[in-house]
């Protein structure tokens, strides 16, 4: 009974979709690493970042291995808290994001020399060498890192490292997933910073050391916007307070037209002591403008408060999430 539980899942495409995307946000992830973030120094926190530190000071040991070092202790925690499903997809895909990184890193340059110095000149031939617009480098990597990353917690796994920090800040500690992680990597940031900017460990400080820190910075913040526009979506719902005398005609163009309900809420005007209903509507961000001319052609003399619903939960919105689902915010 329990090994036919066990595999009747892989029968869905359910079960294979998430596990395909697992592996996809990785390689993007990893690919984002090796092609616009190690190369320049970038240390956009995390265990890889913190791989790219400990690589300037151990440069024969590439910047996944380094990550094979942290997200091993880091995985059995995640096993312990939150659960083997959860457990065996952060340990598959932490095992495979620094292999993959191992072995395209490995592609991509030309030899073993090249691979322990990381030279941007080096990449790909030179043919993706950006060293002239670190700006414009810092922004691809951290937006195909954030894709790469968010694809995984979509499926709720993680590649590891501060991820898993992160959602043991947001279950034991209440603070937000993104947050969580931006207090680790800024941790990684200032160990960058001492070690590529003032030559801690390594005896020789890089020119432009504090540029490559506020880089890091940017790839951090943008990095996690990504990641939050992925798990929780850009299009927030309006919340509208309608007081209006004609709610017949209102209550028609909500439920007819709009396909929705509403909920009326006692209210009583401060001047004038006049007791009215007031309307409670949920409506999507593309819906406003067609309530608010719709208003404005029933009642002139409504008046209506517009507000952000950051989110919305009940029939005809999301459905409430489950005990352990990440969110972004």
């Amino acid at each position: 009974m329990n090994t036919k539980a066990l595999l009747e899942p892989m029968g869905s495409w359910a079960w294979w979709r998430s596990w395909i995307l697992i592996f996809v946000g990785c390689s993007i992830m990893g690919a984002g690493f090796v092609l616009f973030i190690n190369p320049y120094n970038f240390v956009p926190g995390g265990v890889y970042g913190m791989g790219i530190v400990l690589h300037n000071i151990f440069p024969s040991i590439q910047v996944g291995t380094f990550g094979y070092m942290f997200d091993i202790p880091l995985m059995f925690t995640a096993l312990l808290v939150f659960g083997g499903q959860f457990g065996t997809r952060t340990v598959l895909a932490a095992l495979y994001t620094p292999g993959f990184m191992n072995v395209l890193t490995r592609l991509v340059y030309p030899s073993a020399e090249a691979v322990e110095s990381l030279d941007p000149a080096l990449l790909l031939g030179g043919r993706l060498d950006l060293s002239h617009d670190l700006l414009l480098t810092c922004v691809i990597g951290a937006v195909v890192v954030g894709v790469g990353q968010g694809l995984v917690v979509r499926q709720q796994a993680t590649t590891g490292g501060t991820d898993i920090l992160g959602m043991l800040l947001q279950k034991f500690a209440g603070i937000k997933f993104s947050t969580g992680i931006f207090l680790a990597d800024g941790f990684v940031v200032l160990s960058g910073l001492a070690v590529i900017g003032f030559g801690v460990g390594t005896g020789e400080a890089a020119s432009n050391g504090w540029m490559l820190t506020l880089y890091s910075l940017i790839t951090i913040w943008i990095s996690s916007r990504v990641v939050a526009y992925l798990l929780d979506g850009a299009s927030y719902d309006k919340l509208l307070f309608i007081i209006s005398d004609h709610h017949d005609q209102l209550k028609r163009f909500i439920i007819d037209d709009l396909d929705r309900s509403a909920t009326y809420i006692k209210s009583k005007g401060m001047y004038t002591d006049a007791s009215r209903d007031m309307i409670f509507l949920v409506i999507s961000r593309k819906e406003v403008h067609v309530v608010q001319h719709k208003i404005k052609e029933i009642d002139p003399r409504a008046f209506v408060v517009v507000t952000d619903a950051y989110e919305t939960f009940g029939e005809g919105f999301k459905q409430f999430p489950d005990k352990n689902e990440i969110k972004a915010e």
